[in-house]
């Protein structure tokens, strides 16, 4: 097994491809080590010192580390660490934990149902896919009175250009289609 690696705009976070499906559908995100239960491939990831936190994708898996950690350090034991998961056959996340892949969208009542729908298009189509070839994801948590709330995962979380990814691309793409949108803010 080949693992490539990629670098993200985020430096304390990498990208991995393990050349293999990862997560047949959806994402799931691993922002500390105990949120790792579900998933023996974080488990196995989260057991190198310096790893702070893993996101599943598609056919990626993406790895922040601490500011004291070095990739230079922990980056073999990493790649050791995916490819002893894939030798075991278990699944990168287990059943129990399927239900944390963030992949679908809940569906959304009330008076602004048109507009959420628009918006989650939008997201699914031109946003999210970019994002996940940073090592990302983007998801949507809500819209209220014009302001639309995403939450930002695996490379994006802690990206110094997350702000700029927010603000001047994703807020001016929903603006562009959806004249209700007039913000767009991260939650945490």
């Amino acid at each position: 097994m080949f693992i490539q690696t990629e670098t993200t705009p985020n430096p304390a976070t990498l990208k991995f491809l393990p050349g293999e499906t990862v997560l047949p559908t959806g994402t799931a995100d691993f922002p500390s080590a105990d949120a790792a239960g579900a998933s023996p491939l974080a488990r196995r990831v989260f057991a190198v010192p310096g790893v702070t936190g893993v996101f599943l994708g598609s056919d990626f898996v993406t790895v922040t580390k601490a500011d004291t950690a070095l990739w230079d350090q922990i980056k073999p034991s990493i790649l050791g660490a995916i490819m002893e998961h894939y030798q075991s056959g278990e699944p990168a996340l287990a059943q129990t934990g399927a239900a944390q892949a963030a992949g679908g969208h809940a569906a959304h009542e009330g008076p602004d149902s048109e507009i959420v729908n628009q918006i989650k298009e939008l997201l699914d189509t031109r946003v999210r896919p970019a994002v996940a070839q940073d090592g990302g994801d983007i998801t949507f948590h809500g819209f209220d009175r014009g302001v639309v709330y995403l939450h930002m995962q695996g490379a994006c979380a802690g990206c110094p250009s997350s702000t700029l990814t927010l603000k001047m691309g994703i807020e001016n793409l929903l603006r562009h289609y959806i004249p209700e949108v007039v913000e767009v803010r991260p939650v945490a």
